[in-house]
């Protein structure tokens, strides 16, 4: 369920109300610029600035009759403002319209989601800081592999953030475009420099060439980057879901007081917030598949693309605004157990330090092929009964014929796997 109050301003942008808001922008714009080049009399303009209006209601009650929204918008607006709404809408198409607005409603979407990105990367890397060396074990293939910190793994977080920083900083440049060139883009009924004036007031850039429309790679390239950040998410939220499971319980999400985990069993404690972030991952990579599909129009454009952009572009948008919303919560309240961790690392019998072992025999002139032949045989030994892989290495008269027991006992110590953290947190100037 999504908490009412973390939306407003999100549900804002969508509304109906501020739609109609920013194609009335637009119209005003024009009708400024228009007078700027003596086209609109003044008189006119101030009329227009001072009466043009509309209300939903009477724009869907129009709409239902010509089955033409924009026609409908239009026809609300002239009932405010009199004679002189023959000026509004003056050699525009409805797309000059209907795309600026859509530009500058994702403008602010997309600028809210950075905003919530820049709040993520602070939280990220307060984790990181206060787990620098929080040992705990690295995993691939979800089998243990050798010691990490806690810490590295939110440094790895915060560093894909700064890269979704980036890539949402280019996706609304991309998308911060609009056009006023008319019914094939040849600017044959208006002058160029309206579109210039419109695209300014609204903090667009004119596009540099367009169709009826502005071209929709544009807004697949926004919808892609949505998705990407979205997969991030659910890379980290997957991560989570992971280290709460019960045999391992490295971490956990907060679990407030009241909350309940289950109809059926009282003692469930579920990942749940985690797993919502990441089934609406894949929601956002499904509508960056269908904004792919709409960058293909006919000739100068259909209307394929239009239904489903009034879907994809406002779901998207509010998707990965809660996503980010509730994973920065989770984040900052997430909970620790190093004990756990430690305990987790210890379970393979020092299994973990085979490699150590392996480097120090081809050191010590063996042939990594052989060495790697000992280190083995005795890593199956330890997997296949359980013993302790040190006391096995002790008991292998080949390796002690190479190593002392005091070496070999050195080989098995965590702070080894520490010994470069430092110089990765420098590159966060940490």
């Amino acid at each position: 369920m999504i908490d009412r109050y973390t939306l407003p301003e999100m549900k804002r942008i969508w509304s109906q109300d501020n739609k109609y808001r920013k194609w009335l922008d637009v119209e005003i714009y024009a009708c400024e610029a228009m007078n700027e080049l003596g086209l609109v009399p003044p008189e006119a303009l101030k009329n227009i600035k001072e009466k043009a209006s509309f209300t939903v209601d009477r724009v869907d009650e129009i709409e239902a009759v010509t089955n033409h929204d924009v026609i409908a918008f239009l026809t609300c607006v002239a009932e405010y403002i009199g004679e002189d709404s023959k000026y509004i809408h003056m050699g525009l198409t409805s797309s000059d319209v209907l795309d600026t607005a859509l530009a500058a409603q994702m403008k602010e979407a997309g600028e809210m989601i950075l905003n919530r990105l820049r709040e993520l990367r602070p939280v990220l890397l307060e984790r990181a800081v206060e787990h620098r060396n929080t040992i705990m074990m690295g995993r691939t293939h979800g089998v243990h592999a050798e010691p990490i910190t806690f810490g590295l793994k939110m440094l790895l977080w915060a560093s894909e953030t700064d890269r979704n920083i980036e890539r949402m900083e280019r996706a609304l440049a991309s998308i911060s475009v609009g056009k006023i060139s008319g019914a094939v883009g040849t600017y044959a009924n208006i002058n160029p420099d309206i579109e210039a004036h419109v695209c300014q007031r609204l903090g667009l850039k004119p596009a540099a060439i367009s169709t009826q429309v502005v071209q929709r790679d544009r807004h697949a390239e926004f919808l892609s980057t949505m998705a990407i950040i979205g997969s991030s998410l659910e890379k980290f939220t997957t991560e989570i879901r992971s280290l709460q499971r019960t045999e391992i319980l490295e971490v956990e999400e907060y679990f407030a007081k009241g909350q309940k985990g289950s109809s059926a069993m009282p003692h469930k404690r579920n990942p749940i917030t985690a797993e919502r972030i990441t089934g609406m991952a894949r929601l956002l990579r499904g509508n960056a598949l269908v904004a792919m599909e709409n960058v293909a129009l006919w000739n100068e454009r259909d209307i394929s693309h239009s239904s489903v952009e009034r879907v994809i572009i406002p779901d998207s948008t509010t998707a990965l605004d809660y996503m980010l919303y509730k994973f920065i919560a989770m984040m900052r309240n997430l909970l620790i157990y190093p004990e756990n961790m430690i305990k987790n690392m210890n379970i393979t019998g020092g299994l973990l330090f085979s490699q150590r072992v392996l480097l120090t025999l081809v050191n010590k002139g063996l042939s990594r092929e052989r060495a790697y032949e000992l280190v083995q045989r005795n890593a199956m030994e330890s997997w296949r009964t359980r013993n302790n892989f040190q006391d096995l290495l002790h008991q292998d008269a080949e390796v002690t014929s190479i190593l002392s027991p005091d070496e070999i006992d050195g080989l098995f110590d965590y702070s080894y796997h520490l010994g470069r953290v430092d110089e990765i947190y420098k590159r966060f100037g940490l």
